[in-house]
């Protein structure tokens, strides 16, 4: 055990700020409470005053079981230790100089918040966006509230073959009824009502067994009420390479299952079609007064690489598609953070097992660290981030015991080199950041906060049948927080 009066002792403990309230902070900070040799206090940071990040927006309103996972963060933000500052910008409300003045230690769970483009002609015209932002807007992010898509046409493009391009796919797919019970957002509910796409076309430029969706995604579009999954079975027939790999892969086996299903199935006479069209990538994108109409593509043959890798190469044949709506799901990337290092050709934040490092394979930044996708690039699913942030954490023991991080002074000091407000609060924890944030004129959300707001969403779900209907807007959020606290009715 630490002795006392030194960093991780109870008398001093370590101040953590994790930057992120998305699952990959969430873990984090779990795996800190969990530590039995240093003690830790920790305050988690969001841009948003709602916490859960990717759950929350980006998990498909149908999928209402994986959000379920929430249950274990609430458990984790009922421990004394930690608390919860959300509606504060990092950059704006606090600096990355702040944050190293008031904490031991700082954790980056700030996520891919940027997407990849195709980088072809026409990729910028109207009505062509990325899965993001569709997700995104669907799913009630502040954000992306605002957007217009044109949901008019009959025929959409999505690009890609992960996760994402399948729930992007399946919402645009399924029946209002289907959607009705869900919290997705009124009004996408209602642009989706309206809709008249009838033709859904998923390109991926490889084949299917490099096909990035799980088995259930590929399994959920086959079940939809009003549309039939279209395979054509000549893209079932597999190379040596591929039937390789496919021996060794047991959800690409899955996978393939499904797909030679859904092949023989075909046509059923549904109003609504999902086209699949492997080894097939766009190249270039045209339109007619200045929006999308039509994407032009090439067909692909695989080839391995030196490392065994299948990749794919052009070959020259070509075919356009008429589309009016385009949704490209390529792949993320993170955006750089004022003061953080950053890798821009892996869009990460550089380090060695969670420690920041000045520079890719450079120096480590004593007292930073990095969990998630921040971490290790738009990887794996939610669970994913579990075992990720444990590593990350016992960098971050293994440094307070080594005493590779300095510990800062007991009273914080602020950008403008001014002392704050004298600490206080229970087994050491420094409450000044409280008082430096009201001094910024931070409106920070409580978890308590947050717990209004929560109730307030499910309580008007429950008069609809719904999971939740979802508050988009940020300054209603902040309305309802204040007349709730004052005892007014909402």
């Amino acid at each position: 055990m630490i002795p006392t009066g030194e960093l991780g002792s109870s008398s001093r403990p370590v101040r953590v700020a994790i930057i992120g309230a998305g699952p990959s902070g969430f873990y984090a900070a779990g795996a800190l409470l969990q530590q039995k040799d240093a003690h830790v206090t920790i305050d988690i940071f969001d841009r948003l005053p709602t916490p859960y990040g990717l759950v929350r927006y980006g998990v498909a309103p149908d999928h209402q079981k994986i959000k379920s996972v929430t249950r274990i963060y609430e458990r984790t933000m009922k421990d004394s230790r930690v608390r919860y500052f959300g509606n504060v910008n990092l950059g704006t409300d606090i600096s990355h100089a702040d944050l190293k003045a008031y904490y031991d230690q700082i954790i980056y769970a700030v996520g891919a918040q940027s997407d990849r483009k195709l980088d072809i002609p026409g990729e910028d015209l109207g009505g062509s966006f990325s899965a993001t932002e569709f997700v995104a807007w669907y799913n009630g992010h502040p954000d992306f509230r605002h957007y217009e898509f044109d949901l008019t046409v009959e025929s959409v493009a999505v690009i890609g073959v992960g996760n994402v391009a399948m729930d992007v796919t399946r919402i645009l797919a399924k029946s209002v009824d289907e959607l009705k019970t869900t919290d997705i957002t009124d009004y996408a509910l209602e642009e989706l009502r309206e809709s008249k796409v009838r033709r859904i076309h998923i390109f991926a430029r490889r084949g299917p067994v490099q096909a990035k969706f799980t088995n259930p995604e590929i399994k959920e579009l086959g079940e939809l009420e009003v549309a039939d999954v279209i395979v054509n079975p000549a893209d079932l027939v597999l190379d040596e390479a591929s039937q390789a790999e496919l021996a060794e892969d047991r959800t690409a086996q899955r996978n393939m299952e499904t797909l030679r299903e859904l092949a023989e199935r075909g046509s059923t006479g549904k109003p609504k079609q999902i086209i699949f069209h492997f080894l097939r990538s766009p190249t270039e994108i045209s339109g007619s007064g200045g929006t999308v109409s039509a994407m032009k593509t090439e067909k692909n043959a695989l080839y391995a690489t030196e490392t065994g890798y299948l990749s794919c190469r052009g070959t020259g044949t070509y075919k356009e598609f008429d589309v009016g709506l385009i949704f490209r799901s390529i792949g993320y990337r993170g955006v750089p953070i004022p003061g953080v290092p950053f890798y821009d050709r892996w869009g990460i934040i550089p380090n060695e097992r969670g420690r920041v490092t000045a520079e890719h394979g450079g120096a480590v930044v004593s007292g930073e660290y990095a969990v998630g996708w921040a971490k290790r690039g738009p990887t794996g699913v939610i669970g994913t981030n579990k075992p990720d942030a444990v590593e990350t954490v016992k960098m971050m023991m293994e440094d307070v015991k080594s005493a590779a991080i300095p510990a800062v002074g007991a009273i914080g000091t602020a950008a403008n080199g001014q002392q704050s407000p004298q600490p206080g609060g229970q087994n050491g924890r420094v409450d000044n950041i409280v008082a430096f944030l009201r001094e910024r004129g931070a409106a920070f959300v409580s978890f308590a906060d947050w717990q209004i707001l929560e109730q307030i969403e499910n309580e008007r779900g429950a008069q609809r049948g719904q999971p939740r209907v979802k508050i988009t807007d940020v300054k209603e959020m902040l309305r309802l927080i204040r007349t709730a606290k004052e005892g007014v009715a909402p």
